[in-house]
């Protein structure tokens, strides 16, 4: 019997510390204190009409290792 081959996982990430970075939605973007440009960018997009939107990463917010 021949072994099987091991398939390689891609890596999704599209963010090099996104693992590390906490995903919101324009909801928390918009009550934040300090708002970033990609959050205010992201508030922007989300404010057409029938815009679909998956959250973006948020620098600070960033989750303990």
């Amino acid at each position: 019997m021949a072994k099987a081959k091991k398939v390689k996982k891609k890596n999704s990430r599209q963010h090099p510390n996104q693992l590390n970075l906490k995903i919101v939605t324009s909801s928390t973007c918009q009550v934040c204190k300090q708002q970033c440009a990609r959050g205010l960018a992201y508030l922007e997009q989300m404010s057409q009409p029938g815009a679909i939107g998956f959250g973006v990463p948020c620098i600070l917010t960033k989750r303990q290792p």
